[in-house]
């Protein structure tokens, strides 16, 4: 087994990688939608969100195919959604001068984003409860469960759709797509390396602590696949481009939550969770949800104090998930 030293170089690195492999696929999936004439939001909460999510995506696919081990994948989902939630609005926020919202975000990108989180959590209890096999501590995920999420997104991917009908494109954008669909292809290798030397090491931190994959999950891969989300919608907020900072946040997690861990479940065939471990993170995931909401809506804008509050919040998390891993702590079972 690897050092410490020798694991925390290795997620450093495979972080760094991730973020280089993900900036290019950022650039190069911008300049695909103004070419194909995309609309601001589209482009935020599909476009870019399933980008950004590719690192995410790639953790499940990994995980699952590579390891064996799909509650990393689960635990890596559920801690960047959370991440996503808290971090990433805050120090956008606390970046610009003010981040802002649309009733067109809160009301239609965030709400669906609520109906994903839902679905989800009728799926694993759909697994405990009717899936043969299933129980109250195990939830067993079937490839026939899977489709539910999938059918959920393919619905949200339409209602993007609508927003493009009565849209008019630039004429001539200038780019060439053959030169950009080859930099998505380099991207999606650099983000697919990275993303399993963080998962290496992720397995390692476990074994060297004697602690539950999902705990790694939850911490040290959710933060190194959510950095391309910081990246995007940092940017965007410096940029003034509030909309597509918030939309990115919103989609991905939507994507992550309704296609990642579904397409993880279909490659491993079926697959099984904690589910007494699930509850309570998506228990928490939701809390997370309706905090961050709250606070979009009112004045649709996020403020500092607002920002700092959801940094506390994930502080929090964070602290929560550690003593519970070291025994301090059992009120989540299975960690």
């Amino acid at each position: 087994m690897a050092s410490l030293p020798v694991l925390a170089l290795l997620a450093v690195v495979s972080t760094a990688v991730i973020w280089k492999g993900s900036e290019l696929l950022e650039n190069a999936a911008a300049r695909l939608s103004r070419h194909y004439g995309l609309p601001v939001a589209v482009h935020g909460a599909v476009v870019i969100a399933i980008g950004s999510s590719f690192p995410e995506l790639s953790s499940v696919v990994i995980s699952t195919l590579v390891h064996g081990e799909f509650s990393l994948g689960v635990g890596a989902i559920v801690g960047s959604a959370i991440f996503n939630l808290l971090v990433i609005p805050a120090v956008s926020a606390l970046s610009s001068e003010s981040l802002e919202a649309t009733r067109d975000v809160v009301h239609k990108d965030a709400q669906f984003y609520i109906i994903s989180v839902l679905v989800l959590f009728i799926v694993f209890a759909l697994g405990a409860t009717y899936v043969p096999g299933g129980t109250n501590e195990a939830a067993v995920l079937t490839p026939a469960l899977a489709l539910l999420p999938l059918a959920t997104y393919g619905v949200y991917v339409f209602l993007q759709y609508q927003d493009t009908r009565d849209y008019t494109a630039p004429l001539s954008t200038g780019v060439v797509p053959r030169r950009e669909w080859a930099l998505v292809l380099v991207s999606l290798v650099l983000i697919a390396v990275g993303v399993e030397g963080i998962v290496r090491a992720a397995l390692g931190f476990g074994a060297a602590f004697d602690t539950p994959s999902v705990l790694w999950g939850l911490t040290v891969i959710a933060a190194g696949t959510s950095l391309p989300d910081a990246f995007v919608s940092v940017s965007a907020a410096k940029k003034n481009d509030d909309i597509t900072s918030l939309t990115n946040v919103l989609g991905s997690n939507t994507f992550n939550l309704l296609v990642a861990l579904p397409v993880g479940v279909i490659i491993a065939g079926s697959a099984e969770i904690n589910f007494l471990t699930a509850v309570p993170l998506m228990g928490f995931l939701a809390l997370a949800t309706l905090v961050f909401i709250v606070f979009t809506r009112t004045h649709l804008e996020l403020s500092n104090p607002e920002a700092v509050t959801l940094l506390v919040l994930y502080g929090l998390f964070l602290a929560w998930m550690t003593l519970e891993s070291i025994g301090v702590i059992e009120t989540v079972r299975g960690i």
